[in-house]
């Protein structure tokens, strides 16, 4: 019989759980399944990027501008990264690392200070983060943490209330826990629940048979929910996100007000509850979910469950590297809660448990937890470790270069105080109106520390210049600083969730971007009135 007897071929069936354990942060066109139209955007957007990056650089290296020699070449190298970044002509991590090639072959900064912040304990979460992930991923751990959800009775039948339960979970554990640590933990289970979706829709004929997992509208609201989700749960507490001490911490120093755990957590619980709204808003309706209601997920998830029978050697294994990594993360909060940050005991500690060594330490552990010692065999080994995403790591090791060049190079002030003569800002909603977009903007290409610690120092002369009292606009630069959502190197968060392959750049600036906004608008209008409620007229 020939081929055309036999009729058309079938398309090959996808795997799913191969698609996400291999799945990667940069896929070329070829890699990806994309409608006619999708192709001609993205080839469009790829071409355009190709051309204008180079241009954007030239043309603002030239343009004469009242900027120190090295601020200025900063500043024209920084924007045309930032369009390679949008545009995608080379792979993402390419593009960073184009831009610091681009900053020691001109001279501003020499190779040494370039690559330094490479060293950031923040590369090592990364690192220790993804083989984690990777474990739980390849023994099944992240299957089973994801039907534990979906057996929820009021969560499994509905895409939307599984993204909202996910995101809630996230918030309140970020609360407590490091943003990245508690990204870093949850990623494998989102991407288990977002495989058991996937599998849903290919098992009742909703999607072709060859269609890629990796592009579910529901799945980019979920990513995107684990990584904003968890920066708006960092506003609760002092302790929720670094910016948040170093916030506090300059605003007691300039002011003589001094914020209690208390105090914040009054002060942010309203903000944070109508952000979450607003965020869960915005990502189901730019990202909506395929299918709305998941029509037999409880058969499902028995079945599974059933199929995956008792924990193995391998799962059990990880399950103590993780419990054990996500303990020490955990632990300088709890000290912090008991004895208060300002305690030489919270000093030790959290000094000593930086998160990025005790993600290294624990992910160690997969590689020294037997699961057959007779056999000197392990429950992970360094092929299944190099697997994971280190062209996220790259990335964000390249965002954090540009961020400390514009503390460094004092282009970040010089931003800042220009801005603020130019507009000539007098009064207390001006400032603060004005703190709250620096900020975001900084934040944007710079990690949300970075911001905190450029802006706020902004932020309070400006204020005392205007004969304003900087406790209002500085909190808000503050929180502020905690947001810049539209690009992977924005937070760490973000970069993660890139790393996982789901998210493409252009809906990750979409989705940002519409957040920045409605956040800004709740930080400028709602903390002046929780300020005062709760702490009163500061210096009054």
């Amino acid at each position: 019989m020939t081929t055309t007897e036999r009729g058309p071929q079938q398309p090959e069936r996808t795997d799913v759980d191969a698609a996400f354990l291999g799945s990667a942060t940069y896929r070329s066109l070829g890699e990806q399944t994309l409608s006619p139209a999708e192709e001609r955007f993205e080839k469009g957007r790829r071409t355009i990027g190709l051309f204008l990056a180079p241009l954007v650089t030239l043309v603002v290296a030239l343009v004469p501008l009242d900027l120190p020699r090295q601020q200025h070449l900063l500043a024209a190298v920084l924007l045309g990264v930032i369009v390679l970044w949008i545009t995608e002509p080379v792979p993402i991590p390419i593009g960073g690392l184009i831009g610091i090639g681009a900053i020691v072959v001109l001279g501003v900064v020499p190779a040494d200070e370039a690559v330094a912040p490479f060293g950031s304990t923040t590369v090592f979460t990364f690192i220790g983060a993804f083989i984690l992930a990777q474990a739980m991923l390849r023994h099944g751990l992240a299957r089973r943490f994801a039907m534990f959800v979906l057996s929820l009775r009021w969560v499994g039948t509905s895409t939307y209330r599984v993204v909202i339960a996910f995101g809630a979970i996230t918030a309140l554990l970020s609360a407590f826990v490091s943003n990245t640590a508690t990204v870093a933990m949850l990623l494998p289970t989102a991407i288990g629940i977002l495989s058991v979706i996937a599998k849903l829709l290919q098992s009742k004929g909703m999607v072709e048979q060859d269609f890629d997992p990796l592009r579910l509208r529901v799945g980019v609201a979920l990513m995107l929910m684990l990584a904003y989700g968890a920066s708006v749960g960092g506003l609760l507490t002092p302790v929720g996100t670094p910016p948040n001490l170093i916030g506090r911490g300059l605003i007691e120093e300039a002011t003589g007000e001094r914020i209690s755990f208390l105090d914040w957590m009054l002060m942010a619980a309203p903000i944070c509850l109508l952000m979450f709204c607003a965020l869960a808003f915005v990502l189901l309706l730019l990202n909506r979910p395929e299918i709305r209601r998941i029509e037999g997920v409880n058969e499902y998830v028995r079945a599974e469950r059933a199929e995956l029978g008792r924990f193995s050697v391998a799962e059990r294994n990880t399950l103590i590297a993780f419990g054990t990594t996500v303990f020490l993360w955990i632990f300088p909060g709890l000290i912090a809660l008991t004895a208060g940050t300002e305690s030489s005991v919270y000093e030790t500690v959290s000094g000593r448990l930086n998160e990025g060594i005790v993600a290294v330490l624990g992910a160690s552990l997969l590689f020294v937890l037997p699961t057959n010692w007779k056999a000197r065999e392990f429950t992970l080994v360094w092929s299944d470790a190099a697997k994971i995403d280190w062209g996220t790591v790259v990335l964000f090791g390249t965002g954090i270069v540009f961020g400390s060049l514009l503390d460094d190079t004092g282009l970040a002030l010089t931003i800042g105080e220009g801005s603020a003569d130019l507009l000539g800002l007098t009064s207390t909603f001006a400032i603060t109106v004005f703190a709250v977009v620096l900020a975001i903007i900084i934040s944007e290409t710079t990690s949300n520390t970075a911001s905190a610690a450029v802006v706020v120092p902004i932020i309070i002369p400006v204020a005392l210049a205007a004969g304003v009292n900087p406790f209002v606009p500085a909190l808000a630069a503050t929180f502020a600083a905690s947001f810049g959502f539209m690009l992977p190197v924005s937070t760490p968060q973000n970069a993660i969730v890139y790393g996982s392959g789901v998210v493409p750049i252009t809906k990750m600036i979409r989705s940002g971007f519409s957040f920045d906004v409605l956040g800004a608008l709740l930080i400028v209008v709602v903390l002046p009135v929780m300020i005062d409620l709760v702490l009163g007229t500061p210096g009054g």
